[in-house]
């Protein structure tokens, strides 16, 4: 197996569990792709004492075979005849883990949710397996996997029966960092400069599974053109198979992303109900759930406003990506993002997209105004009063007195404020301070790809400049 990239975090809690005095039963999701099945088989090579993964798509029977199938590979020499239902399979399983001798008995049941199916039993199978036998134990560390987020999340995880509070650690496997995609193109020897590194990112996120599609010797413009728009590119169909294997009725889901898409500002949740026709009710919450729990959204608060107020923004750079270029493009036209480049249409992707960088990176944009260690909370801000007025995408207010109002500019060069724009942001910065009544020093920061190019504009009016490099820290 080759090395593992980053996920440092990640590591130390399955290491923690691993040591750990009592049984755990551990609930790992995520959005596809993300490399859950990769990381755990990593922190636990030469480890598992069972694993199996769940068939897609297929009968009690065949998931039942395929269980037995596992059990018999693990353990010859345990001769039993071939269970007919899942009580009877998690007994064989209890006998054949009474018998080992790993002193941490680590199993590991990937693609959780397909082995539910419908009138199976397999829900209170797993809830006797744990409650009658494993949890009594000091020696069972259980881990489920499932990228089926509205099944992890709603019938595990926020269990209501048997399984209620049994798991014991949740974790969803985040996409990486800047900072670990590029560790991972040199591995792979893929020696791009950080700016493409940040234009690969704005295209597909930090999804794994994506960037091992990255070629050495071309170009970020190149492999984009590879990946999601030529005929048999990775990224052209992944669209609609990621909704349909991660969540039931995913054409809800889909509708919900489709809109947010058309609105870069985010959407209410009143304002999302108004543009897909769903209802009113808490199936629309869920859903809404749902979404942001496997990272495709992000609910936030704008500053000083109450929950009801919540804004949610699409967060998934491959599906905005997707919806904006790839969902009415031909496979047989040639050049299709190259010839792209620098229209309108890029660039206000471009700006929107980097934005997007810039809030998945809060911790290293905070390290990089020495803050860090300083107690703050970020939101959004948008004016209340004038009309098509002031909104800062990213507001730092901090315990120390001081407020960043962060301003985002994606640029191949040094970025340079002109007067106009020195207005601009001169009256958004009056219209925060009236607005918000705000005591505290508000001060202008500015996060661009090449730095800010100093000028009569610029002196006095930014206080923080922050370049693309201060996002790629670890």
């Amino acid at each position: 197996m080759r090395a593992i990239v980053g996920r440092e975090t990640d590591l130390a809690t399955f290491q923690e569990l691993y040591k750990s005095d009592k049984s755990d039963f551990v609930a790992v999701y995520g959005r596809r792709r993300v490399g859950k099945t990769f990381l755990i088989r990593s922190a636990f090579e030469g480890k598992i004492t069972f694993q199996v993964t769940g068939l897609s798509n297929a009968t009690m029977m065949q998931q039942l075979t395929n269980f037995n199938l596992a059990l018999r590979k693990a353990a010859p020499e345990q001769v039993t005849a071939p269970a007919n239902d899942w009580i009877s399979v998690f007994q064989q399983l209890i006998l054949f883990l009474e018998s080992s001798k790993d002193s941490k008995k680590v199993v590991f049941i990937d693609e959780l949710p397909w082995f539910d199916t419908p009138k199976s039993g397999f829900i209170s199978a797993l809830e006797h397996f744990w409650n009658s036998w494993a949890s009594g134990r000091d020696d069972i560390l259980l881990i489920v996997c499932g990228s089926a987020a509205s099944w992890m999340i709603n019938k595990l995880i926020n269990n209501k029966g048997g399984l209620h509070n049994r798991v014991t650690k949740r974790m969803r496997i985040v996409p990486f960092t800047l900072h670990e995609c590029e560790q991972y193109l040199q591995t792979k020897n893929a020696l791009l400069d950080r700016y493409q590194i940040i234009q690969l990112y704005m295209a597909f996120g930090g999804i794994p599974f994506y960037w091992d599609e990255v070629k050495p010797g071309l170009s970020s413009v190149q492999n984009i053109e590879n990946i999601c728009f030529s005929e048999n590119g990775l990224l052209r169909t992944e669209f609609n198979n990621l909704f349909k294997s991660l969540f039931n009725k995913h054409e809800k889901h889909s509708s919900i992303v489709n809109a947010l898409a058309q609105k870069g500002m985010g959407l209410t949740r009143d304002e999302i109900i108004d543009e897909t026709g769903l209802p009113n009710a808490g199936s629309t919450t869920r859903l809404l759930n749902e979404l942001e729990e496997s990272g495709f959204i992000l609910k936030y608060n704008p500053l000083g406003k109450k929950s009801r107020n919540s804004i949610y923004q699409l967060v998934d750079f491959y599906s905005l990506f997707y919806l904006k270029f790839l969902k009415d493009s031909q496979p047989k036209d040639d050049n299709q993002w190259i010839n792209t480049i620098d229209n309108p249409k890029h660039r206000a992707w471009s700006g929107y997209a980097f934005e997007q960088v810039c809030l998945c990176h809060l911790p290293q944009i905070k390290n990089a105004l020495g803050i860090s260690g300083v107690y703050s909370t970020t939101s959004s801000w948008r004016s209340a009063t004038v009309k098509n007025g002031a909104q800062i995408d990213l507001v730092i207010d901090r315990r120390d007195h001081v407020i960043n109002l962060c301003e985002m500019k994606f640029s191949i060069i040094p970025y340079q404020i002109d007067s106009k724009y020195a207005d601009e942001l001169r009256n958004k910065i009056g219209i925060f301070k009236t607005e918000t009544k705000t005591r505290k020093s508000v001060f202008l920061t500015l996060i661009t790809t090449y730095g800010l190019q100093s000028n009569i504009h610029s002196v006095g009016l930014v206080q923080n400049d922050i370049s693309m490099d201060a996002l790629f820290e670890a």
